[in-house]
C-alpha cells in the first residue's frame, strides 16, 4: 500500500488528487448537461442497450408509490432478482435476492425476507432514501446475475464487479470489487469489499487491499488474490471504452460484471468515479492521464477497439 503525508511525495507517485480529478479531469472533460445519462440507471440502460452494449435484463420498474404492490406480481416468475433505486450511488439501496420458497425471499447470505420488507424497501427507494440530493426515485428490477464460476473462490454473497477508469475513450486504470462478509454481499470498497488492481494488458491482478490495508488472500475464503484473472478481458475493455462514444462524457467509472452465460455485461456509469482504484493497485493515474491529455487528433479518432488495444500497450504493467 502507497502511505503518504506530504504533497510533494503525492506527486512523486503520481497520485491523482481529488482537487485535481475535479478541475482537470471531470469539470474539463465531462459536460454537465451529460451526467443525466450516467446518474440515471435506466437512462444509463437505455442508451447502451441501443448502443448494442449487453446489461443485465430489465424485469419492470415502478415509478409511484400506489405501484408498491405491484411488486409482488412483477417478480412472481423469478427465483432471483435485483432491486435498484434509479439514480442510487455507492451500492446503496441495493436488494439482491437469490431464492424464494411460499413465504419468503432469501439474500446470498441466506438472510429471509418477507414480501412487506420488500415493499417497505420499493416505498423507501421512491421516496428518495438512496437517491442523489434525496429526491423522488425509480425502482429499478432487474433480472439476477449468474456470476463467473471462476471467481467462486474470489467472493462470497455476491457478484464481483470491474471499475475501468476510461479518459476520452482509453481505459487507463481497473480494479476488481470482491464482496466479502463484512460487506454484506456487496461489492463495495467503504463497507468491506476487497479491491483488487488489475494489469490493464492482462487482466492479471496486481495488489489487493481492503479497508485501505494490503491483504494477501480473501479474508473469507482464504484463496490467493495474486492467482485472479479476469477471463474474456479484452472484449470486456472494449466495452468499457465504447462507453466514452455512448455517452460523449470524457472520464468515466464504468462498472462491469461477467455473466457466466452473457459474458461481460454494463452495470452502471459514473462520471464522478472514486480515487480508491489507485490504492488497489499501489500506483498512481496521474501518468496515464498526462498521456492522454496530450493524444493526437488521430488518436481520439480511433474506434473502442483500436484504442483498449493502445491502452493495453500503454499502461500494461
Amino acid at each position: 500500500m502507497i502511505r503518504l503525508r506530504f504533497p510533494w511525495q503525492l506527486a512523486r507517485d503520481g497520485i491523482l488528487g481529488i482537487n485535481r480529478r475535479n478541475s482537470r479531469y471531470i469539470s474539463r472533460y465531462n459536460p454537465r448537461h451529460l451526467f443525466p445519462l450516467v446518474d440515471n440507471k435506466l437512462k444509463t440502460k437505455i442508451i447502451a442497450q441501443q448502443a448494442g452494449i449487453n446489461t443485465p435484463s430489465l424485469i419492470g420498474t415502478i415509478a409511484h408509490q400506489y405501484d408498491v404492490r405491484r411488486i409482488g406480481e412483477l417478480v412472481a416468475d423469478y427465483n432471483g432478482f435485483a432491486i435498484k433505486p434509479a439514480k442510487g450511488s455507492g451500492g446503496k439501496g441495493i436488494l439482491v435476492i437469490t431464492d424464494k420458497d411460499t413465504q419468503r425471499f432469501y439474500k446470498s447470505s441466506g438472510a429471509a425476507v418477507s414480501p412487506d420488507d420488500i415493499q417497505r424497501h420499493v416505498s423507501n427507494i421512491l421516496s428518495g432514501l438512496y437517491s442523489l440530493g434525496g429526491s423522488p426515485d425509480t425502482v429499478i428490477i432487474e433480472e439476477l446475475i449468474h456470476f463467473d464460476p471462476s471467481f467462486a473462490h474470489f467472493t462470497v454473497e455476491g457478484v464481483p464487479d470491474i471499475r475501468v477508469i476510461v479518459c476520452r475513450g482509453y481505459p487507463v486504470m481497473a480494479m476488481m470489487r470482491l464482496s466479502t462478509h463484512a460487506s454484506d454481499g456487496k461489492a463495495n470498497l467503504h463497507q468491506g469489499a476487497v479491491g483488487v488492481g488489475l494489469d490493464i494488458a492482462t487482466g492479471k491482478a496486481l495488489n489487493a487491499v481492503q479497508n485501505g490495508e494490503v491483504i494477501t488472500h480473501h479474508p473469507d475464503t482464504g484463496q490467493l488474490l495474486s492467482e485472479l484473472v479476469v477471463p474474456n478481458w479484452s472484449d470486456l475493455l472494449v466495452i468499457a471504452a465504447s462507453c466514452y462514444d455512448v455517452t460523449q462524457l470524457g472520464y468515466l467509472g464504468i462498472d462491469i460484471v461477467l455473466d457466466r452465460y452473457k459474458g461481460p455485461m454494463l452495470l452502471e456509469l459514473n462520471a464522478r468515479p472514486g480515487l480508491g482504484i489507485q490504492v488497489a493497485n499501489g500506483a498512481g493515474l496521474r501518468p496515464r492521464l498526462t498521456k492522454i491529455d496530450n493524444l493526437t487528433a488521430a488518436e481520439l479518432a480511433l474506434g473502442p477497439e483500436e484504442r483498449s488495444a493502445l491502452s493495453r500497450t500503454w499502461f500494461g504493467a
